[in-house]
């Protein structure tokens, strides 16, 4: 039985370069308007008194996002044509020949993994650099990251590592796919569903 693949994602170690995004879109020859992989920047924050004076108290943190190829695919579920698959290594795959880009996919998914290619007229996703790791290589944004916030590898040996924590913004609840994600949160990390603060770039996502 084969092991289920994952990414691991530290958010104490990303600055938002955003070379993870650049590296993908440019591996896969992305047109404009699609990106399989984003950097969410959240932030927030309030005023404190502190005797006559009031002082800021705001937090920061970036969150690298791409398909989580999850355990319970709602992308695989929805899609009429069966077009969209999942291996026994886990990895989610769009078949070319028989997607009819009817966007079921891309509207169900949580993490807006599935995108659409007007050019082609069919849905496109990460496969988590298949070619790349057929030759014993890092995914291209695993590679990219200066920091190595990335990571890759079977989700089991991820957790043991990293724990299983997935549950923060702006990331959706994880009850609703199961993603084989986990997350190294940044000290100031809100949970999901109860964040104080918002996406500062939702015209990126």
């Amino acid at each position: 039985m084969a092991e289920k693949l994952g990414f691991s994602f530290d958010q104490t170690l990303c600055n938002g370069c955003k070379a993870c995004s650049v590296a993908c879109k440019d591996k896969h020859d992305l047109p404009v308007g699609v990106s399989w992989r984003r950097v969410a920047e959240y932030s927030g924050g309030t005023w404190q008194r502190d005797g006559d004076t009031f002082v800021p108290n705001v937090f920061s943190y970036y969150t690298s996002m791409a398909c989580n190829h999850c355990e319970d695919p709602i992308c695989v579920r929805v899609c009429p044509t069966t077009a969209m698959t999942q291996g026994p290594d886990g990895i989610v795959t769009v078949n070319d020949d028989k997607c009819v880009g009817c966007r079921y996919c891309e509207w169900a998914c949580p993490y807006s993994a599935p995108q659409f290619n007007p050019a082609t007229g069919h849905m496109t996703k990460c496969d988590m650099c298949a070619d790349y790791r057929a030759e014993g290589e890092d995914p291209a944004c695993v590679a990219a990251c200066p920091s190595r916030a990335l990571g890759w590898g079977p989700i089991e040996d991820l957790r043991a590592e990293h724990g299983t924590l997935s549950a923060v913004e702006p990331l959706p609840d994880p009850a609703i796919t199961r993603p084989r994600l986990v997350i190294t949160p940044h000290r100031d990390a809100q949970p999901t569903g109860s964040g104080t603060g918002s996406v500062a770039n939702p015209e990126e996502l």
